[in-house]
This record gives C-alpha cells, sequence and structure tokens, in this order.
C-alpha cells in the first residue's frame, strides 16, 4: 500500500467515520479517490490532515470530514444529476461523480478550471464536465438539478442558483457569519428552499455569495 492510500484510508477511519459518515458509497468513494490529486503540489503532504487545503486566492479545498458530512446529509443516488459550485482543482467533484450519474462542476477561476478539467481527465473521470464561469450563474442550461453542492461560504443564495434547483431537490452549504459557519442543507418544495441545520464548519465565503452591500443616508 502506497503512504497516499494508507493516509486515505487513516483519513477515512479517523476524520469520516468518527462524523457518523456511514453511508458506505461515500465511504468507497472518499478511500477510492486520490486527494493527493487535487490539492496543489506544493501541498500534496497535507492532502489529508483533518484541515482545508489552500488553493490560494481565498479559496480552499474543504477539509474531508466538512465534505463528507455534506454529502451524508445530501444522500446522492446512482441516478441523480449533480451541480457542484466552486470546484476548485475537482476533488469534489471526482467524489461526487462516484455517487451520482452525472456531474457538472462550476469554476470560474481560469487556471483552477483548466487544471481540474486535466486531472479529472487524467484519473479517469469521465462521468463529469468542468465548466468555466461565475460561480454565481451556475449553469443553467445542463439544469434543473436533483443536489446543488456549493464548496465554500455562503452568505445569501443568489436566485440564479436557487432556480436551477429541481423542484424536490436538496441543496448543502456552509452559511457564513462573519468567522463562524453552519452547514445547511435545503429541500425544495413548492418553489421554496426549506434549509435545516446539519453541523458547525467554516470555510472562506465564496465569490458572488457574499451578502449585498446596501447604502442608507
Amino acid at each position: 500500500m502506497s503512504d497516499f492510500a494508507s493516509r486515505r484510508m487513516m483519513m477515512v477511519d479517523t476524520q469520516v467515520r468518527p462524523s457518523d459518515v456511514t453511508k458506505f458509497p461515500i465511504i468507497e468513494a472518499m478511500l477510492h479517490i486520490p486527494r493527493e490529486n487535487y490539492v496543489p503540489a506544493a501541498l500534496r503532504d497535507a492532502a489529508y490532515a483533518g484541515a482545508p487545503v489552500d488553493l490560494g486566492q481565498g479559496r480552499v479545498v474543504p477539509e474531508p470530514r466538512t465534505l463528507a458530512k455534506m454529502l451524508d446529509a445530501l444522500d446522492i443516488q446512482p441516478d441523480e444529476l449533480v451541480l457542484d459550485l466552486g470546484a476548485g482543482l475537482g476533488y469534489s467533484t471526482a467524489v461526487l461523480a462516484r455517487l451520482a450519474e452525472t456531474v457538472v462542476a462550476v469554476e470560474e477561476d481560469e487556471a483552477l478550471a483548466a487544471e481540474a478539467a486535466r486531472i479529472l481527465a487524467a484519473d479517469g473521470v469521465d462521468n463529469a464536465v468542468v465548466i468555466r464561469g461565475p460561480l454565481a450563474g451556475g449553469a443553467a442550461k445542463h439544469g434543473p438539478y436533483d443536489v446543488i453542492v456549493i464548496e465554500g461560504g455562503i452568505e445569501e443564495l443568489p436566485e440564479a442558483i436557487a432556480a436551477q434547483l429541481k423542484e424536490g431537490g436538496r441543496i448543502a452549504a456552509v452559511e457564513m457569519s462573519g468567522a463562524l459557519g453552519t452547514v445547511k442543507h435545503g429541500l425544495k418544495t413548492d418553489g421554496r428552499i426549506d434549509w435545516r441545520y446539519a453541523f458547525n464548519a467554516a470555510v472562506p465565503v465564496l465569490p458572488g455569495f457574499g451578502r449585498q452591500k446596501t447604502f442608507t443616508l
């Protein structure tokens, strides 16, 4: 077993399973996907630490526990279409691709998007596509989606994203308030999303997902 493979097993045994993530497809995906391939080369040794990995410019790969617990709450099925917003270098996309039928990943940083597409192709992930564009715009032409996963913090959910979620679809995001964050998952019913608290986590707010500042005299 390679050093990274043993670290991957340790990540699952010490960060994922103890967090009450018991769904086998999630465990299997996180044991299978080489997380070290989806972080900057200089940070490969930090890939399996229980902390976010810095991608630069205020972007991170969320810690394994956060992603695993989000996926546990979403309960993605093998016939579902998933929108992955803020894909970074594609780690979440690769994990999602083992759970869902198809994944549409959106990344607005040109370098990250190009590298994510390259890594996913090199790893044989053939049921995911990376689209470069504003995160807050989503990818309406491929939707609507059964599931939307937002890989970063939000203060507000853009209306354009809410509109791309199918009726009966599920969404998960980290709602940030200052330095504190809570992961919430939502269900779209009668055209509106009802949110529920899942657990605490903190990640940087994604571009386009900050609260709109209003000026009053």
